[in-house]
């Protein structure tokens, strides 16, 4: 039997403000056990909630990038359960009437080996305060509390169970990832927990329209995490039926070390959780008015950058999806063809997915911590433009500068001069050279003019070579040409 996999997910960002979502206590990661919490937090009698202006605000911002409905009216309500990290017995989040419903995120996505847009509809995205957190390490048979984190702001977005594989998912989280942090609602932090997702999976015979039971996975913080995750589930579910058993609805947690999922409770439904309107919250009312003055602040968005680059640099869908997919990395494009100029936009787009991208890959860093700045590049392929190197000399020079990381805005120049790697562009020193080459290899010579064109790549490679890879590589070609039609 074939079977369909079946893939919604449920991100919860920390929204970047200074604050909790309904106290002034200070939301900064790393500071001591406890000393961030307010009296709010560790649910002392009389204390009440009082919205942050900032939360609102950056939910905003994310509903109008994603084009999703924003309330004028959403309702707070108390999710009621029992857990040490949360001291009041409830969480302060919204069900009914959510702050944004409705939205999609587009992104790139291979499939086949072919890269297609894919459109991902989101359900909702409301706002909550996120829990306490557990110590068990430091206890000797016992465990710490950790209200730092209680009330720090959420934005949880939720998607349509749309996705049909781990890649797909993946895919959208990091697209989502990229979204948040240039609209600066998330710092995307996934090492401290500003952003992480719950993956609910399902599975189902291929062609049938009811959804299978579904497993939710919670507080996956890495993208490996999430893919890795997906793929155990599915397999686990798929193994469980087709030997006769039954998918139970659970939550499960994933075990990285494992590699696989495990039970932490049967799944609880909403009625669970007792859901009310909270009393000591009014409802939240944000006018035409507010949505204006936020969309003023609003930075161009991904999609809009996307068409402008392909309109203004005539760049491809794909290079301007790639570009586009950060906000540092597509400043650093704009900065490098401001530098570089219009006709260096493709060569500026080619170098920076290739050398610049592999470099940053290799060491796991962002465009914004690159060694290399945008002036250096430009001034690199400027020189290449001018025929002053050779683009294979360029990677070489790039490389150097990656390892020294100097910043220099001549250190192209230095380094050409340094080393003598300057193209051979003159036409008599590269004839002489030619002469040599063909003279040392008449065997080459005769099978060109036999009809073997690979004979004439070897003697380019000769003479690149006498050049110690100097010779301009376009001006060899012609002249090599013209040598052996004489």
């Amino acid at each position: 039997m074939q079977w369909e996999v079946v893939i919604g997910l449920e991100t919860h960002a920390q929204l970047s403000t200074e604050s909790k979502i309904f106290s002034g206590a200070s939301t900064h990661f790393g500071a001591g056990p406890n000393t961030q919490a307010s009296a709010l937090d560790l649910a002392l009698p009389g204390t009440l909630p009082v919205m942050n202006r900032g939360a609102v605000e950056k939910a905003i911002r994310f509903g109008l990038a994603v084009g999703a409905d924003i309330a004028p009216v959403s309702i707070f309500a108390r999710k009621n359960y029992f857990y040490p990290d949360l001291p009041k017995g409830y969480q302060i989040s919204q069900l009914e009437k959510p702050v944004l419903a409705g939205g999609k995120v587009s992104f790139m996505l291979e499939q086949n080996g072919k890269q297609e847009i894919k459109t991902i509809p989101l359900t909702r995205a409301h706002l909550e305060e996120d829990a306490g957190k557990s110590l068990h390490e430091d206890y000797l048979d016992m465990s710490g509390i950790d209200l730092n984190r209680a009330g720090t702001p959420l934005l949880e977005i939720v998607t349509e169970p749309d996705m049909r594989s781990a890649a797909e998912a993946v895919a959208y989280a990091k697209t989502l990832h990229s979204l948040v942090t240039w609209l600066g609602v998330c710092d995307g932090n996934m090492q401290e927990g500003s952003f992480r997702c719950d993956a609910n999976v399902s599975v189902r015979p291929k062609g049938q329209a009811e959804f299978g039971t579904r497993c939710e996975i919670k507080n996956l913080n890495s993208f490996r995490n999430l893919e890795d995750a997906i793929n155990y589930e599915v397999q686990r579910q798929i193994e469980l039926i087709e030997s006769g058993g039954s998918v139970v609805q659970a939550t499960r947690l994933y075990d990285p070390d494992r590699r696989e999922t495990r039970e932490m409770r049967t799944k609880e439904d909403s009625q669970d959780y007792r859901y009310f309107p909270d009393p000591d919250l009014p409802p939240l009312v944000i006018s035409p008015e507010w949505i204006e003055k936020v969309k003023a602040q609003m930075p161009e968005l991904p999609d809009a950058m996307r068409e402008r680059f392909i309109t203004d640099y005539g760049l491809s869908e794909y290079d301007a999806t790639v570009l586009t997919q950060s906000k540092a990395m597509a400043d650093y494009y704009e900065k490098l063809v401001a530098r570089s100029g219009m006709p260096l936009a493709k060569q500026s787009a080619n170098w920076l997915m290739g050398d610049v991208s592999s470099a940053l890959n290799r060491e796991n860093i962002g465009i914004d911590e690159a060694p290399v700045t945008a002036g250096q590049l430009s001034l690199l392929m400027t020189r290449i433009s001018d025929g002053t190197i050779s683009n294979k000399i360029a990677k070489e020079i790039f490389a150097d500068m990656w390892e020294s990381g100097s910043g220099e805005a001549d250190s192209v120049d230095k380094i050409i001069e340094a080393k003598g790697l300057k193209q051979i562009s003159d036409a008599g020193e590269l004839e002489k050279i030619i002469d040599e080459v063909l003279a040392a290899n008449q065997k080459s010579v005769e099978e060109f003019r036999a009809g073997r064109d690979k004979a004439f790549n070897s003697l380019v490679g000769q003479v690149m070579k006498a050049t110690k890879g100097k010779g301009n590589p376009a001006q060899v070609n012609e002249l090599l040409r013209k040598k052996l039609a004489g």
